[in-house]
């Protein structure tokens, strides 16, 4: 996705920064600017650079026919495009659009990666610091990687034994367990930000970002300590938006780093992926006896459907059937 490194004018000539500048007026995030401004700018381009007032529904439905037809993209790759260009039209443009008939992408069912206890604790034995942390609490809370990064001090509640994830999938809050292990180590890696924090301040740096216009309510709560990131990214870095020099949280592709290292050396031939610990969370909760409704909250699914897909995957496999072939097995006697 582009990137831009420069301020907005209060009165954008562009169409693409004037895009920028409404969505930046209604509170949504960075991420959500880029991903929007990303599909519109594919939507312009398939259109041969046509203007988006010059088109209309069933431009809309050529391109997401197309998305479906030529690019076999995903059933959410599709609906990210969607919502991008329902926003671009109904709330940019102020337009109405009536139903949208296009080819919609096929639904591909695939099984989550899993890893099992054994192949966690190799994997954590491979960390240390920060990075062990981080990834105990994706398998330990059931935290996507984005929410793990962007947890602030604030959001670990040690008196009700809670994480709270804000602004989640959905822009849903939602709180999920703290792991009793990871209290000794979590208080050290808020020990770590105070010292990290208070040499900013010393620096004359020290300010966060905060979301929803917080910083016009609450001006100093941007450099309160509750506020600071708890994954601080390494370096002093220039906020895209704004052009504040601030200290975000670690970046994805240093915790996706941290993680392919690990699998590889403890010698585990699976994919190495981040969202794999939060499937193992709840996999190994299913086969623990938990019940779906309580795994579907302490994952933030809004349907139950998403969350069914973890009893293809339990221990015993094949739908928790015992295979007549164990059963033979264990009951007659191989020679040697």
């Amino acid at each position: 996705m582009d990137d831009i490194r420069h301020h907005i004018p209060e009165r954008p000539a562009r169409f693409i920064d004037q895009l920028r500048h409404h969505i930046r007026s209604v509170g949504l995030s960075y991420r959500t600017e880029q991903t929007y401004v990303y599909w519109v700018k594919h939507f312009i381009y398939f259109h041969n650079k046509q203007h988006p007032k010059d088109l209309g529904a069933r431009h809309i439905e050529a391109f997401l026919s197309h998305l479906a037809i030529n690019r076999h993209c995903a059933v959410a790759t599709q609906k990210v495009a969607l919502n991008a260009l329902i926003y671009l039209y109904r709330r940019f443009f102020g337009l109405a659009l009536e139903d949208l008939a296009y080819t919609q992408a096929r639904a591909s069912r695939r099984l989550p990666v899993i890893y099992s206890r054994g192949e966690i604790e190799s994997i954590l034995v491979q960390l240390r610091g920060p990075q062990r942390l981080m990834v105990a609490l994706l398998y330990g809370s059931g935290l996507r990687s984005a929410e793990l990064l962007a947890l602030r001090i604030k959001d670990i509640d040690f008196s009700s034994n809670n994480i709270i994830v804000r602004s989640g999938k959905g822009d849903k809050d939602r709180s999920t367990m703290l792991p009793q292990q990871l209290i000794p180590e979590l208080k050290r890696q808020i020990a770590r930000v105070e010292l990290l924090h208070e040499q900013d301040l010393a620096d004359g740096f020290g300010e966060v970002y905060l979301p929803n216009a917080l910083n016009r309510k609450s001006p100093g709560a941007a450099k309160e300590i509750a506020w600071q990131y708890l994954f601080p990214a390494s370096r002093i870095g220039k906020d895209p938006r704004s052009g504040v020099f601030r200290r975000h949280h670690l970046h994805p592709t240093a915790l996706g780093r941290h993680i392919r290292h690990a699998v590889r050396a403890a010698a585990i031939n699976k994919p190495a992926r981040a969202h794999s610990f939060r499937h193992s969370f709840a996999t190994h909760l299913l086969e623990a006896g938990y019940d779906l409704r309580t795994i579907q909250e302490l994952l933030g699914h809004s349907d139950i459907s998403t969350t069914e897909i973890y009893t293809h995957v339990v221990n015993r496999g094949g739908k928790g059937v015992l295979s007549p072939a164990d059963r033979l097995f264990s009951s007659s006697r191989v020679d040697d």
